[in-house]
C-alpha cells in the first residue's frame, strides 16, 4: 500500500492555518516548521497574507504549484467545498483534523459517507477525519504534521494510533524513555486509510523495526490477518487492543459459539499472525524498549547478575514464571567469576556478587557471562549501594555491550534518586533499563516467544477431495425450507461429504428395531434418545452406552422412557438413535463458530462433559495451516492426555490435525454455517477408530 503522498510529500497545504497562537491551525504549522520540513509549505487562509513567515494563498487553487497533501483544519460545515477544491486541484492525499462526522452519530455518519465519496471521486486517500495528523522523522522529509505537544525523536519504532489523545500522551511517554519513532499516524475515525494499510505501510519503511499499534477495532480483521502474517516474520508487532472481556474462560455450554465469541476471536487472531498482544500502554513500553533496543535471544536461558540477593530471587522467580529457564552456567564460567569475586558471592545463578560489588565488578561478570555458549541473555540488576554510583556501573555494562552487540541484555536499576543518572545513561546507550525485575522478566520472555514465532514453520493450507455439491444442495434445502437446524441426518450426510469418518449407526423407533440394528453390527451400542427439545442428552438421562446384548437394550430404552418422562416431560421425543461403541477411546470436540468479523473460528478441545468442566479449549480462525492444527492440540493443558499416560496408548495425533484441516475446508467453503459441534470425536491410537460420534449443525438466518 503506497501512502508516500501521506508520509513524504514533496509539498504540503495547510488549509485552516492560523496566526492565533493556542489554535489548530497555528500548532499545525508551528509543527512542521519547528521539525524542519524538507518540502514546501503553503498555509492556506483567505483572512491573512503571511503566516509564520509562509506567503498564505486565500484557497488551494491559487497555490501555483502541484500540492501533494492537504492538511484540512475546517468547520465540518466547509469542509466538502475545501475537499471539493483539493480534488480540483490534483492534490494526492489529505489528513483531515476537522472533527464532527461519525463519532458523533447522527448527521456526522452521513456527513463521512459523503466525504468518503468525495475523495474516492478525485481518487484520493485520506487519513481521518477527526485524527491528529501523521509524521515521519526520516532526514529527508522531517515532516511532523499533528498537533501534538512533543516534538519526535527520529528512531526505529513505527506508531499507530486510534486515539488521537493517547497517540499525544503515548508520544511523550516515548520521548521520556528515550524511544525513538519513525512513523506516527493517528487514524481518527478511519474512514479511508486504515490499520490494514498503515501496518502494510510500515512493514516497506526502512526506518522502522518495530512496530507499535493502539487499537479500539480492526477495520478488516481477515485482512489484518493476511497482511500481519507478513509483517511479523520480519517486524515485531506489539498491540494494545481495548474492550478486553472473560469470555475466554466462558467454557460453560455445549455450544463452539459461546466458547467463540468476538474478543476470543480476536484474541486468537492477532496470537494467530504473531502479534504480541498486552494489556496496558505501560506493558507495550516495556517490551518496546526491548525491542527497539536489543537483539533477539537466541533462546530461553537467561542468567542473572545482581548485587542484591532478593532482587535476584524475584527475579528468578519472574523470569520462571514467563516460561523461561535459569542458564545452566558453564564450569569455566563459574571458575572465572569465583576468581574475580568475594568469597561471600554466589556464582551459581542467580550471580549474587554482594553489596561490596563495584563497576568493575559488573564490568568483568558481565563479560564472563556473555561468554557462555549456555547464556541466551542476561538481566542485569543494581541496587544502589553507598559507595558505588549507579552511572559508573551503566557507563560499565555500555562499555561491554559494546563489544558484543549481538547479546540480550536488560537492566533493572532499583530505587528512585540513586539511580537517576545511571538510567540516564542506560538509555543514552539505548539500553533497556526497568525499574524492577517483573517488567525485565516480561520483555524477556516476550521476546523469547518472538523468536519461537519467527522460527515456526509456516505452515502449509491443504485441501481435501471432498463432495461440496453435496453438502450445497443439503444446506440449500434447509434454507428454502427455512430451517436453521440441520436434522441428524443431514448433518452427518455433510460431515461424510467431507471425507469425516462416522460411527455406525441406525435412527430406531423402538427397541425391537435396535436388537436387530445391534445383532448386525455385532459389537457393544450406545442408544441415545431423539429430540430437537434436548441439547444436553446426557443431563437428562438420554444416553445409555456399552450395551451388550438384547437385554441390555431394552433396559436402556425403558431407563431412558423414564428418565425423560421425569426430568423433561414435554419434550417430543421423535426416536432413538442406536450407535457402535467405540471403546479405549479419547472424547475430544471439533467446531465452527462464525464471528461477524473474523469469520469461521476452529475450536479443539476435550470433549463429551469435559468441555464444560476442564475449560481447556483452543481457538484457530480458518483457514488453517497443518502448522496452525498442531499448534491447536499442543497448546491444550490437557495434551499429556493425548499423549497416553500410565500406559495408555497415545491417539493418533496426525487424524486430529487432518480432522481440523477438514473442518477448516468446511467453514470456508460455507459460510453460511454459524456453528457447528463434534462432540464427541472419540480418538483412538487407530487413525481408523477416531470416529465422529455425536454432532449438530446451526445455520444463518
Amino acid at each position: 500500500m503506497n501512502l508516500d503522498a501521506i508520509f513524504k510529500p514533496r509539498t504540503v497545504a495547510i488549509i485552516g492555518a492560523s496566526k492565533k497562537e493556542g489554535t489548530l491551525g497555528h500548532k499545525v504549522m508551528s509543527n512542521l516548521i519547528r521539525l524542519g520540513f524538507e518540502g514546501i509549505l503553503f498555509p492556506v487562509n483567505p483572512k491573512a497574507e503571511f503566516i509564520q513567515g509562509y506567503k498564505c494563498y486565500r484557497s488551494i487553487l491559487d497555490i501555483p504549484e502541484p500540492v501533494d497533501l492537504a492538511i484540512l483544519i475546517v468547520p465540518k460545515e466547509v469542509i466538502f467545498q475545501v475537499v471539493e477544491q483539493c480534488g480540483q486541484k490534483g492534490v494526492r492525499a489529505l489528513i483531515v483534523i476537522s472533527a464532527g462526522f461519525r463519532e458523533i452519530g447522527g448527521e456526522g455518519i452521513h456527513r463521512e459517507q459523503r466525504l468518503v465519496e468525495l475523495i474516492r471521486k478525485y481518487n484520493m486517500r485520506m487519513v481521518g477525519p477527526n485524527c491528529m495528523g501523521v509524521f515521519n522523522t526520516a532526514p529527508e522529509v522531517r515532516m511532523d504534521a499533528t498537533f501534538a505537544p512533543a516534538s519526535p525523536h527520529p528512531g526505529n519504532i513505527g506508531f499507530i494510533s486510534q486515539s488521537g489523545a493517547l497517540g499525544a500522551v503515548i508520544l511523550e511517554l516515548a520521548n521520556h524513555l528515550k524511544l525513538g519513532i519513525s512513523l506516527f499516524a493517528s487514524m481518527g475515525n478511519k474512514a479511508d486509510v486504515s490499520d490494514n494499510d498503515l501496518l502494510s505501510y510500515y512493514y516497506s519503511d526502512a526506518n522502522t523495526d518495530l512496530i507499535l499499534m493502539y487499537l479500539e477495532n480492526l477495520a478488516n480483521p481477515r485482512q489484518f490477518l493476511e497482511i500481519a502474517r507478513e509483517v511479523t516474520r520480519r517486524k515485531p508487532v506489539i498491540v494494545v487492543k481495548a474492550g478486553k472481556t472473560e469470555a475466554g474462560a466462558m467454557a460453560a455450554s455445549s455450544h463452539t459459539g459461546a466458547l467463540a465469541d468476538s474478543e476470543v476471536a480476536i484474541n486468537t487472531l492477532l496470537h494467530q499472525c504473531g502479534v504480541i498482544r498486552v494489556s496496558t500502554i505501560e506493558e507495550m513500553f516495556t517490551l518496546g524498549m526491548a525491542f527497539a533496543n536489543q537483539p533477539l535471544p537466541r533462546g530461553n536461558r537467561v542468567a542473572v547478575l545482581t548485587n542484591a540477593g532478593g532482587p535476584g530471587i524475584l527475579a528468578t522467580d519472574a523470569l520462571i514464571g514467563h516460561g523461561l529457564k535459569m542458564a545452566e552456567l558453564a564450569d569455566d564460567t563459574r571458575q572465572r567469576l569465583r576468581e574475580m569475586l568475594p568469597e561471600e558471592a554466589s556464582v551459581n545463578n542467580p550471580i549474587d556478587m554482594i553489596s561490596t560489588a563495584t563497576q568493575d565488578h559488573y564490568h568483568a561478570a558481565l563479560e564472563i557471562l556473555l561468554q557462555d555458549e549456555n547464556v541466551d541473555a542476561v538481566m542485569v540488576i543494581f541496587v544502589t549501594p553507598i559507595l558505588v554510583k549507579s552511572i559508573d556501573v551503566a557507563h560499565k555494562i555500555a562499555q561491554v555491550l559494546h563489544q558484543h552487540p549481538n547479546k540480550t541484555v536488560v537492566t533493572c536499576l532499583m530505587g528512585h534518586e540513586g539511580v537517576l543518572s545511571g538510567v540516564e545513561e542506560l538509555e543514552r546507550h539505548k539500553i533497556p533499563v526497568y525499574r524492577f525485575p517483573e517488567s525485565a522478566a516480561r520483555a524477556l520472555a516476550a521476546m523469547a516467544e518472538y523468536r519461537r514465532f519467527q522460527e515456526r514453520r509456516e505452515g502449509k493450507l491443504m485441501t481435501y477431495p471432498v463432495d461440496s455439491q453435496r453438502v450445497a444442495e443439503i444446506l440449500s434445502q434447509a434454507q428454502r425450507e427455512g430451517r436453521a437446524h440441520l436434522s441428524n441426518r443431514e448433518v452427518q450426510q455433510v460431515l461424510k461429504a467431507y471425507g469425516f469418518q462416522l460411527a455406525e449407526y441406525r435412527v430406531v423407533r423402538n427397541e425391537d428395531e435396535a436388537v436387530a440394528f445391534a445383532r448386525e453390527l455385532g459389537t457393544p451400542v450406545v442408544v441415545k434418545v431423539m429430540s430437537s427439545d434436548i441439547i444436553h442428552k446426557t443431563d437428562v438421562g438420554g444416553v445409555q452406552v456399552d450395551l451388550r446384548n438384547e437385554q441390555d437394550i431394552r433396559k436402556a430404552f425403558a431407563a431412558i422412557r423414564h428418565n425423560i418422562k421425569e426430568k423433561f416431560p414435554e419434550a417430543v421425543v421423535e426416536g432413538f438413535v442406536v450407535q457402535e461403541m467405540i471403546r479405549d477411546a479419547k472424547e475430544s470436540v471439533l467446531g465452527i463458530s462464525s464471528d461477524p468479523k473474523c469469520g469461521p473460528v476452529l475450536m479443539f478441545g476435550l470433549g463429551g462433559i469435559y468441555v464444560e468442566v476442564l475449560q481447556d479449549v483452543s481457538f484457530r480462525i480458518a483457514p488453517l495451516t497443518d502448522e496452525d492444527a498442531r499448534e491447536m492440540i499442543h497448546s491444550l493443558r490437557s495434551y499429556p492426555l493425548l499423549k497416553g499416560v500410565r500406559g495408555e496408548k497415545p491417539v493418533s495425533v496426525e487424524m486430529i490435525v487432518e480432522n481440523l484441516l477438514r473442518l477448516s475446508q468446511l467453514a470456508v467453503d460455507f459460510p453460511a454455517i454459524k456453528e457447528l459441534d463434534i462432540n464427541p470425536m472419540m480418538l483412538t491410537a487407530d487413525p481408523a477408530g477416531c470416529k465422529v460420534v455425536d454432532a449438530r449443525i446451526i445455520l444463518k438466518e
